[in-house]
């Protein structure tokens, strides 16, 4: 792998998606996706003929039915084995599809073995181990939903990559397995990041600080900077601005009011920062967001 470039995220009509779908399918032997890595995690699922996927150097073959499970930044690249047609299902999306709101996000240490180049963690799931499981037929359901894109089909499509990651993390506990995505969280660890969640929940719109949150955690600056980054792969600042932008976009959708009052209502001291801030995390401006989604319900 001499050459790795980084994919970038999906935009679709100027708003950027969490998640995307597609066939990758090759006729005879040869390189179906070069090197390449992005934030996104990545399940490949087998359809037809036989693929080697290398993940980091290292190589893993795969056929129908079998699936491959891919760490966000992870450097990958896919060669078709077979003579015949090779294809795989590709479903992709944000780490963040998988918490269960904006603000509360309890889940993130299950997140941590799939958020780590590194982590050491099952990569291939044979066929004959998904036999029988809500697996394929997810995988399937979330393919049908990204091409026909029902009313609601975002719903859909995000409970069923819950579902799959839920059968995952459980089937690996009944192995006894511990992925390795970094340190486990502790408990103590654990209620710390609560505290932060709740605290940033209720006053997101006021002006807080990573010394405040270390304050309220009774840790050092340092110490939550460093526990807060590895968890949340962000610092306070830039996770404080997501959450603030979630909020802004209830705001867009669901009220009348312009850009200026959404960015105060929000906690931005100014519009122009709230829409640069909007524009780091939808690749699109507030504006032209409320223009879009707006315009579709219509």
């Amino acid at each position: 792998m001499d050459t790795v470039y980084e994919e970038k995220k999906k935009i679709v009509d100027g708003v950027r998606f969490p998640f995307d779908s597609h066939t990758q399918s090759r006729e005879g032997a040869g390189m179906m996706a070069e090197a390449h890595y992005h934030d996104y995690i990545e399940i490949l699922y087998g359809d037809c003929g036989q693929c080697q996927i290398v993940l980091d150097g290292r190589a893993y073959t795969f056929s129908r039915g079998d699936m491959v499970l891919i760490n966000s930044r992870q450097v990958h690249s896919v060669t078709g084995c077979s003579p015949g047609v090779n294809r795989y299902l590709v479903v992709k999306f944000e780490p963040e599809v998988l918490y269960a709101t904006d603000q509360t996000i309890f889940e993130a240490k299950y997140l941590l073995p799939f958020t780590g180049e590194q982590s050491s963690h099952q990569k291939l799931f044979a066929r004959e181990e998904l036999a029988g499981t809500c697996v394929p037929e997810a995988i399937l359901e979330i393919c049908r939903e990204c091409a026909g894109k029902e009313y609601g089909y975002e719903l859909a499509v995000r409970a069923r990559i819950c579902e799959i990651f839920l059968w995952i993390l459980r089937t690996w506990k009944k192995k006894g397995m511990a992925p390795a995505g970094g340190a486990p969280l502790d408990d103590v660890t654990m209620g710390r990041l609560r505290t932060v969640f709740s605290y940033v929940e209720e006053h997101y719109r006021e002006e807080i600080t990573a010394e405040d949150m270390a304050k309220l955690c009774n840790v050092s600056y340092s110490y939550f900077s460093r526990l807060f980054g590895r968890t949340m792969r962000k610092n306070f600042r830039e996770y404080l601005n997501y959450v603030r932008v979630s909020q802004a976009e209830k705001l867009l959708l669901n009220t009348e009011l312009n850009i200026t009052e959404i960015a105060l209502e929000v906690g931005f001291s100014t519009s122009s920062y709230f829409i640069q801030q909007f524009r780091h995390f939808k690749s699109v401006s507030p504006g032209r967001f409320r223009q879009r989604l707006l315009g579709e319900a219509e």
